[in-house]
């Protein structure tokens, strides 16, 4: 991998201290990042102090702060060998996933994702940042039907929206189908301008946006206007049968029982189904029961179907939105 860990000559600081050599100098000035930003990000998330000595950092600390710190910079400078860059993001998923991403990821992922599947898509490549996301994307590749329940921040929809674009590019799926219950609208929906496209975009807004993040614009219009990308909202998918093509049902905790079920019910031949909510949200009427938690009870256990649970340490956003979500368990816990 071209790093080499140096043993000096024994001294007491020794103790305490990790140094790493790092070859390339232009690799090592884009590790640091801009005023040592990377640095500094690894040193308040692991709980060092890097000093930089040539082409050499010291890691400075506790034994295991240093040993993860030392693997987050070697996993970071292989990335950087394989011609990657690297970003803030991909620092803290490295910290999360207690392991470097470096020169032996690929071989990772071709075990992961299923005979060499990467989730590389045509804009950029995407990794999951936690051990939750890596079972979810794990088990989306592996079963016909995927539910990712967990609060918001944790990946569930832009991680399924990336595999749907994967198995696109592929050639595994013909088309690909992104649904959301349009139930924010109720009533009001026939009051706002425009056609019945118009009037449900904004709520389908998140689906476009993840879309946008992995394919180029005109490629995505064109495709929308080929049909082999459909957004629409959770009832137009009565009465259909959904062959070939990844689908995937977004804020599913407002889905009603029977919308659910309808939902479920048109997958179809060669068809991936990926259900995503958060039962922290639900905005149906009160007394209405959600979809998720009634198709949670009674689909667990069912061949080809995964569950998989996302909690507050899964979320890659803002820092703050995990300890905004903590928060707010806190408070439910002790009301309850």
């Amino acid at each position: 991998m071209g790093i080499s860990a140096l043993t000096p000559p024994t001294r007491p600081e020794d103790i305490v201290e990790t140094v790493l050599e790092f070859p390339d100098n232009r690799l090592l000035i884009e590790l640091c990042g801009e005023y040592d930003r990377n640095l500094a990000q690894i040193e308040h998330q692991t709980g060092v102090h890097v000093l930089r000595r040539g082409n050499r950092l010291a890691v400075v600390g506790d034994k295991p702060c240093r040993d993860q710190a030392a693997a987050v910079l070697r996993g970071l400078y292989a990335k950087l060998e394989a011609g990657k860059h690297i970003s803030a993001g991909d620092i803290d998923g490295t910290i999360r996933m207690g392991r470097p991403q470096g020169s032996d990821a690929r071989e990772e992922q071709i075990e992961l994702f299923s005979g060499g599947i990467e989730l590389r898509t045509r804009r950029k490549g995407v990794e999951p940042r936690t051990e939750a996301q890596k079972a979810y994307v794990a088990n989306l590749f592996a079963n016909e039907m995927g539910f990712g329940i967990g609060p918001a921040g944790t990946g569930k929809t832009y991680l399924a929206v990336a595999v749907g674009v994967t198995m696109f590019i592929s050639g595994a799926v013909e088309r690909i189908v992104l649904s959301r219950p349009a139930v924010e609208a109720g009533e009001r929906l026939g009051f706002l301008p425009g056609d019945m496209k118009e009037k449900v975009d904004p709520y389908m807004q998140p689906l476009y946006d993840a879309l946008n993040d992995f394919l180029p614009a005109k490629q995505v219009q064109k495709l929308l206007e080929e049909k082999r990308i459909e957004i629409a909202p959770l009832a137009f998918m009565r009465g259909r049968t959904l062959s070939n093509a990844f689908v995937v049902l977004d804020e599913a905790q407002n889905a009603t029982s029977m919308q659910m079920k309808m939902f479920l019910t048109r997958l179809g031949e060669g068809s991936r189904m990926v259900i995503t909510g958060d039962r922290t949200q639900v905005d149906l009427p009160r007394g209405t029961a959600s979809g998720l938690a009634e198709a949670e009870r009674i689909l667990k256990g069912v061949k080809g179907v995964s569950f998989n649970y996302f909690t507050s340490k899964d979320v890659v956003r803002h820092p703050l939105v995990g300890r905004i979500i903590e928060a707010y368990e806190a408070d439910e816990a002790h009301q309850g």
